[in-house]
């Protein structure tokens, strides 16, 4: 059997409330309120393409990693070791890969088909475009989509598998907000869902690993891009021992 490069051609683009690597979940289904729009590009933006996909709620998008570095090495420091430990890259779910491919469960929200009007709708031909809103992802802006298929409860999930050194989710944090920052989220349309996504992301504490393992004294500030805005926080350990997350301010950009 004789093996040779491979091309790919993306079905897809995601449009994505996470406009930064820094922040996003590192697994899918962490923070519910993160939505995105999957443009599928010609000539997959044909509705037969997308025929009886809304009778399945989630899906698997298999995608790129296109911000991440081509370079990757044998030995990766996944933050659930703390970024100090050393496991390799194939028990990993790293974005530093051979080929930079991942994979994520996303929720399938709607389908829509038909002229767009939102910022990046896709519009050629004889197909006026197709666009499957997401929700519980963990994507970047503009990160191309390389397949699509339906998640099959029955066989795709197995409850008894173990995990390895990821055996349980992560433990969620306190998130605390300003007076400051609750004024400017009480002048938007959107506060409920924005406060929402904003307490799912930081609950996860998204900082490096290397800062996680040590105690917080709350001094450094952060910060974190979603939709159109950056919330700057910083990070307190309790006399408890548990840690506390709070949003300094949230503004727009």
């Amino acid at each position: 059997m004789t093996l040779g490069q491979q091309t790919m051609q993306p079905v897809g683009i995601i449009e994505s409330c996470y406009p930064d690597k820094f922040g996003i979940p590192r697994q899918p289904g962490l923070a519910r309120h993160a939505t995105a729009i999957l443009h599928l590009l010609p000539p997959f933006d044909d509705p037969d393409c997308v025929r009886d996909i809304d009778g399945f709620s989630h899906l698997w998008i298999h995608f790129l990693f296109h911000a991440s570095p081509t370079r990757w090495t044998p030995l990766i420091r996944p933050p659930r070791l703390g970024g100090n430990a050393r496991t390799g890259v194939f028990a990993s779910r790293s974005t530093h890969r051979p080929n930079r491919l991942g994979q994520s469960v996303v929720e399938l929200a709607g389908v829509e088909t038909g002229a767009s009007d939102r910022p990046g709708g896709r519009q050629t031909g004889r197909h006026s475009g197709v666009r499957l809103l997401l929700r519980g992802h963990d994507l970047l802006d503009g990160t191309p989509v390389m397949d699509i298929k339906p998640y099959l409860p029955w066989v795709d999930a197995v409850p008894q598998a173990r995990a390895g050194y990821a055996p349980a989710p992560p433990p969620r944090h306190a998130v605390m907000f300003s007076d400051e920052a609750e004024q400017q989220l009480e002048q938007r349309s959107d506060s409920a869902t924005l406060r929402a996504l904003i307490e799912e992301v930081l609950a996860q504490d998204p900082r490096p690993a290397y800062h996680a393992a040590r105690p917080a004294d709350g001094k450094r500030q952060y910060g974190v891009r979603l939709v159109d805005v950056d919330v700057r926080f910083t990070a307190r350990t309790q006399p408890d021992g548990s840690l506390t997350m709070e949003v300094a301010a949230i503004v727009t950009v």
